[in-house]
């Protein structure tokens, strides 16, 4: 198996991505974390993992909290080293929004057996008897809730000898600025800081609006030639990341997407040819950055749902600032040929339109990220 610096090179030399140097000191960084975490799982496994979670006694190894602007390959470099460790190591890699709504429903469940302290640490011990490296992507804080929670939850998960890996577009210090009673929040920035080590990936190219901008983002006709460049745009985007199929949950049922870090892809017929809402295309939408949707149709009066959810789907996207690529039968104006959505269809062929464009492509990247962290 390979290295995290060895699997970047092999990207680096298939022309995968390109050379950055800022990039270059994170994955050192991860390179050395994954070599610690390897030297130990080949001693000694019983003696080392009962020490591991002895903190005061053993000096712990750190984990890395990657932080910098969006489109900079931080959960790339996060996905390079995550792959890279053995499997035999317990390993768990998840989306922190969606862990922390795990966290709520596992405390919600067990507020009736047990105070919240005690609930918290048990959640922890559950974790730490499965999970040796902990992975999170888009680490944030935006409500009280949380910013309570967190400090008695990762407190017990690093006392456990639990490491963490975490990417986030704020440094430490500014997680959950300017909320309420943040005074209390910070003990959890103190804790963060002491076990894991902060590195700085900001460099000056945003590699994921640069791949939009130099790709077209509509293809028609439908056929060989626009599912080519579809394929084309997922990879570039996707700059190395693996691909997989990930499952949303909204209220009790499921979406499937193909995924590749933040860039989220899936059809038509499985967007909108189910009974999918608003709630459902929100999730999507504060899930990946950009979406690609394939194989939409002539929408005319025998497809009067499918063309009433793409409008919703639509309007999700554009008020989330995500990015979009779509392959379909016909332009944009031709798209729907119904009557009876045909006011309401305008908005969604200007919305498209506009998303199409430089202004909209470039100038929302810095509003979503601000939106990631609540301001």
């Amino acid at each position: 198996m390979s290295t995290p610096f060895q699997h970047y090179q092999i990207l680096i030399n298939d022309r995968v991505i390109q050379t950055d140097p800022h990039q270059k000191c994170t994955v050192e960084k991860l390179h050395t974390l994954h070599a610690q975490i390897v030297k130990h799982e080949m001693s000694d496994k019983k003696s080392f993992w009962r020490s591991w979670g002895k903190r005061e006694k053993t000096g712990a190894i750190k984990g890395v909290y990657i932080y910098g602007s969006v489109g900079r390959g931080k959960s790339m470099l996060m996905d390079l080293f995550y792959d890279c460790l053995p499997p035999s190591i317990g390993k768990q890699r998840a989306h922190f929004h969606e862990f922390m709504i795990d966290v709520h429903d596992y405390l919600h469940k067990a507020r009736q057996g047990a105070e919240p302290d005690k609930a918290v640490s048990h959640y922890a011990k559950d974790i730490a008897a499965k999970v040796k490296v902990l992975c999170f992507d888009e680490f944030h804080v935006t409500d009280i809730a949380d910013a309570m929670i967190l400090g008695r939850l990762f407190g017990a998960l690093f006392a456990h000898g639990v490491i963490v890996v975490a990417t986030s577009n704020w440094p430490p210090d500014r997680l959950y600025e300017d909320g309420l009673q943040r005074e209390r929040f910070l003990p959890f920035i103190d804790l963060l800081k002491a076990s894991m080590d902060v590195q700085a990936l900001d460099g000056p190219i945003d590699y994921r609006m640069q791949n939009m901008a130099e790709a077209d983002i509509y293809f028609t006709p439908l056929g060989k030639s626009a599912q080519q460049k579809m394929d084309e745009i997922f990879r570039s985007l996707a700059a190395g990341t693996p691909e997989k199929t990930e499952t949303l949950t909204v209220k009790g049922h499921k979406i499937s997407m193909q995924a590749a870090g933040n860039v989220g892809r899936s059809s038509f017929a499985n967007l909108c040819e189910k009974p999918y809402g608003a709630e459902d295309y929100l999730k999507i939408s504060n899930k990946y950055d950009t979406v690609l949707i394939e194989n939409i149709p002539r929408l005319g009066y025998d497809r009067h749902n499918e063309a009433k959810r793409f409008m919703i789907l639509v309007d999700a996207l554009y008020e989330a600032k995500c990015n979009i690529v779509i392959s379909a039968d016909t332009t944009i104006e031709k798209l729907y040929t119904g009557k009876d959505h045909a006011f309401e269809f305008e908005r969604t062929i200007s919305r498209l339109i506009e998303m199409q464009g430089e202004d909209y492509r470039g100038g929302h990247s810095k509003d979503k990220e601000r939106r990631s962290d609540g301001k």
